[in-house]
């Protein structure tokens, strides 16, 4: 069964950093693009960042620009989204998802997206 898992939620005061990882089950992350949404109370789900096959990432939401970060490491089958300078705005259920056409949608409509984790809770709060 091909699953992806979330981790490195929590709470975390304002102006401060979390690293949320991706990581696979039963299938190898190398050929697919990932793609990290979150959805906040109330809100829809919407795309954040993703990172192409071939580690090219792409920008969905520009609230986060210079702030969250994404990368991988293919050796340890894993996805990271580095988050710093995190705002109250932020408080969301984070997800990872796998693209298997390797290269990041250019609009990060969901159902282009064939596998996904069942989210990390991150809240910042003071």
């Amino acid at each position: 069964q091909l699953q992806l898992a979330e981790s490195g939620g929590g709470l975390v005061q304002p102006g401060g950093s979390l690293r949320l990882s991706c990581a696979t089950s039963g299938f190898r992350l190398d050929y697919y693009a990932i793609g990290w949404f979150r959805q906040a109370p109330g809100k829809e789900r919407e795309g954040v960042l993703c990172i192409s096959s071939t580690g090219d990432s792409t920008m969905y939401d520009d609230f986060v620009r210079g702030r969250f970060t994404i990368s991988r490491d293919n050796g340890k089958n894993a996805v990271y989204l580095q988050m710093n300078t995190l705002r109250p705005e932020d408080t969301a259920v984070y997800y990872c998802a796998a693209d298997s056409e390797g290269a990041c949608p250019v609009v990060p409509s969901s159902y282009l997206y064939e596998i996904w984790g069942q989210g990390t809770q991150v809240t910042v709060s003071s």
